[in-house]
């Protein structure tokens, strides 16, 4: 379970540091609707960072009362999953094929380590 864990850390922690650093030419490189600031893919940066953060801390210092283990992150994956799911189905999700395959990827991947979560509980 802690592989699986490390792995979500750094999922994460490379995603919210991409779009804390170059919010705007990371969404063009994914070919997603391109805003007309970087101050929103900013915050889900931060966010996603933030995610990343308290797992890490969960799994570094586990006798700490803080964190955020597998129980936590199954809705939150979840939840983004099926935010990704629901523009690919409403054919709202991105302007280029590119742009649908790679938000079907990090769907398809969050649903993954939901799963993998949910059978390690």
């Amino acid at each position: 379970m802690q592989q699986l864990l490390w792995f979500e850390v750094f999922l994460k922690a490379a995603a919210g540091l991409t779009l804390l650093i170059a919010p705007l030419t990371a969404i063009s490189i994914a070919g997603v609707h391109r805003p007309e600031s970087g101050f929103w893919p900013r915050l889900v940066g931060g966010v996603v960072l933030g995610i990343a953060t308290a797992v890490y801390v969960t799994l570094s210092f586990p006798e700490a009362r803080g964190g955020l283990g597998p129980a936590g992150l199954i809705p939150i994956n979840l939840a983004a999953a099926a935010a990704m799911i629901a523009p690919l189905i409403m054919g709202t999700a991105a302007p280029s094929r590119r742009g649908k395959a790679f938000i079907l990827v990090n769907a398809l991947l969050l649903l993954t380590l939901a799963f993998l979560e949910i059978a390690h509980i």
